[in-house]
């Protein structure tokens, strides 16, 4: 550029195609996500912990976002089914799973997935964590663990603890339980952990390890009797009630946890978009109090941290399964 195009230009007298012609090539602009609802696939039934926080969330999501997020329920084989449903979708951000713990037991359970978890799908984001309750019907004549196990022993194999299905987180934490505490009590297993619920709070089962997201109201009402809380620590819900390992069964400790998943694939952007506006609904104090009211308590991180987190626990779950010997076809 001369000496006299230069002043004119700094002036802003120089002429369009001069100008057009400096400026360097414009990026391709970045489509933006979403622009139309997005589907929420839910692997558990309606009512049980996993179906509760993806409609907490959603709710909040469709708000920020401005579009219907829908949230979709397909049960079946401990939340497999919809994983699989949403393993072969398309890879656009506009179907996601949620998924619970039940999600890294799988793996280890089933001989033949009709999806890959280490392949098929992607981490989007850790979502909360919560502990299962070890929870009885009222009518059982057991006040504390001790007393149930008690129970148990004088009687064995007549009493029947409730899961959301075969291999589910529920199932695995009443099976850890019976190994650790020495008690043979039969598992009676639903499709999907709101039934499970329900039929507990009818007294056709005795027990059963429910998420505290599905399972709060009902001990706060009466109409189930919490005994002990499955993590390490007390709850601050219910910080009166002692963990597993407090009540007499020792290095007892397990809790469920939920999270998003897209199709492996899913474009880089729409994933981190996903996962900054969901980050920033659990952290709302809101929904940070519903979730600690419900007896869990916000995670978050990134999609990387999530992919980590998951990795451990699939390879934790396998090891206790085949210790325990455990297998479903």
């Amino acid at each position: 550029m001369n000496k006299n195009k230069y002043l004119q230009c700094a002036l802003g007298t120089c002429t369009v195609a001069f100008a057009h012609a400096a400026q360097p090539q414009a990026a391709t602009p970045v489509s933006p996500y979403p622009v139309k609802p997005v589907h929420f696939v839910v692997g558990q039934s309606p009512g049980g912990g996993t179906d509760l926080i993806a409609r907490a969330v959603t709710a909040r999501l469709s708000e920020t976002i401005g579009h219907s997020m829908i949230v979709d329920n397909r049960t079946g084989a401990a939340g497999s089914v919809g994983a699989g449903l949403v393993a072969k979708s398309a890879p656009d951000g506009y179907t996601l799973l949620v998924v619970s713990s039940s999600y890294a037991i799988n793996p280890g359970l089933y001989s033949s997935l009709t999806f890959d978890p280490a392949k098929d799908l992607t981490p989007v984001i850790l979502l909360a964590q919560a502990p299962f309750l070890l929870v009885v019907h009222p009518s059982l004549p057991a006040q504390s663990v001790k007393e149930l196990i008690a129970l148990a022993k004088a009687k064995p194999g007549t009493l029947n603890f409730a899961s959301g299905g075969a291999g589910s987180s529920g199932h695995l934490a009443g099976e850890l339980f019976q190994n650790a505490a020495g008690i043979r009590i039969t598992h009676v297993p639903y499709k999907g952990a709101g039934p499970a619920l329900t039929d507990t709070i009818a007294g056709q089962v005795q027990l059963t390890f429910a998420s505290m997201l599905s399972s709060l109201q009902h001990v706060r009402s009466t109409r189930l009797r919490a005994l002990a809380v499955t993590s390490v620590k007390r709850s601050a819900a219910l910080p009166e009630l002692p963990t597993v390992a407090e009540a007499g069964v020792r290095d007892y400790a397990t809790t469920s946890w939920y999270g998003v998943l897209a199709p492996s694939g899913t474009a880089v952007a729409a994933i981190t978009r996903m996962n900054t506006e969901l980050h920033k609904i659990i952290t709302l104090p809101d929904v940070r109090q519903k979730l600690a009211a419900d007896g869990a308590e916000p995670a978050g991180g990134s999609p990387q941290e999530f992919q980590k987190y998951l990795t451990a626990e699939i390879t934790k779950w396998s090891r206790v399964i085949r210790a325990a010997g455990i297998k479903i076809e």
